[in-house]
């Protein structure tokens, strides 16, 4: 058992707690969602693997491939600026962030993750486009293989499904104006 086995939603549980309130909002995500992507050329094996998975779950749930935006980087340290340009040009709806920073010898990792992370970070709460984290933050190259494998266990997959619910989530919430 892994720790998101024992930390996942058992089934029907979510449908009980929604019972239990007076208004639920929520949405499916739509294939009509305009997706922009941020990907970092550094540990680019790794970041073109979560590309292809963040296609998959587009195209999962409909999106055009001919739709989505991508826009390259030299690296994760520089994921939030291009991030930031993208959601506030008007013309997306979600962007992701696709990289991979593996923990080396020195504390590098420390500074380029904890930065990269607060800045995505920054990107959604100013602008209020969802902005989702799919950079890696692994300690070494297999795990990072593993989490950018085939299926819908691959991170970029996640981040797919992730960016589209959270569009269409904060598309029906109240005081949002989309």
């Amino acid at each position: 058992m892994t720790s998101s086995d024992a930390t996942a939603l058992r089934p029907g549980e979510l449908a009980a707690l929604d019972a239990a309130v007076g208004r639920v909002v929520g949405a499916e995500p739509t294939a009509t969602t305009r997706v922009a992507v941020v990907c970092a050329k550094f540990n680019g094996g790794i970041t073109a693997r979560l590309l292809r998975g963040l296609l998959a779950g587009l195209h999962a749930h409909g999106v055009d491939p001919a739709t989505v935006l991508a826009a390259w980087v030299p690296g994760a340290f520089e994921l939030p600026l291009a991030a930031s340009h993208l959601a506030r040009s008007g013309a997306v709806d979600a962007v992701v962030a696709l990289g991979a920073v593996i923990r080396g010898d020195t504390a590098h990792f420390d500074f380029v993750a904890g930065q990269c992370a607060a800045g995505l970070q920054r990107v959604g709460l100013d602008t209020g486009v969802p902005v989702v984290f799919g950079v890696l933050t692994t300690d070494t190259v297999e795990q990072a293989l593993e989490r950018a494998g085939e299926g819908q266990d691959n991170k970029g997959f996640e981040a797919a499904v992730t960016a589209l619910e959270m569009a269409a989530l904060l598309g029906r919430l109240p005081g949002t104006g989309r």
